[in-house]
């Protein structure tokens, strides 16, 4: 079982960057958004592993935003960070920001927070470490994130009728 002793956010940081390929856009050529979603997936499973160094598997996204487009040939840069740690879970953000290879430009394109739960390769849910909080911005994020995760909690036995009407017959 790893250390689970509070640790630093930004030990949890992780950047990544990737090119809009053709094959990652849309019609309009500009970045398919499940492709960045994918992105943002694999990006914030990085950042909540490396904080608790077990296996995690993404419980939720919310508030994903698309801020703006991203055109073939641009390149996306991705920061993960662990904002908040539960019992089991993380709440993770991250954000992905476009550049203009051309001209250097640089702009906010999607942001999202993520929960990911720490497992065992049986599937267990495991304990997993606090956080180590250093500035007001820190302290404020983890406020904000238990605010999230409240209401998130507070709805989740109620937010199945949507389902229904999509394909009646399923359970919630």
């Amino acid at each position: 079982m790893p250390e689970l002793s509070p640790k630093s956010p930004r030990d949890s940081e992780v950047v990544m960057t990737q090119m809009i390929l053709p094959s990652d856009a849309n019609p309009a050529n500009a970045a398919f958004g499940g492709r960045v979603m994918e992105w943002i997936d694999i990006c914030g499973a990085i950042s909540a592993q490396r904080h608790c160094r077990q296996m995690v598997v993404t419980a939720s996204m919310d508030d994903l935003h698309f801020h703006a487009s991203i055109k073939v040939g641009w390149t996306v840069t991705l920061h993960a960070r662990v904002i908040a740690t539960f019992r089991t879970s993380m709440e993770v953000g991250v954000t992905v920001t476009a550049e203009n290879p051309l001209t250097g430009d640089k702009h906010l394109t999607t942001s999202a927070l993520l929960t990911f739960v720490a497992i065992t390769p049986e599937g267990k849910r495991v304990p997993v470490p606090a956080l180590k909080l250093e500035t007001e911005e820190e302290h404020a994020a983890l406020r904000e994130a238990e605010q999230r995760r409240q209401e998130r909690l507070a709805r989740k036995p109620t937010s199945f009728a949507w389902q229904k009407v999509i394909k009646p017959g399923i359970a919630g």
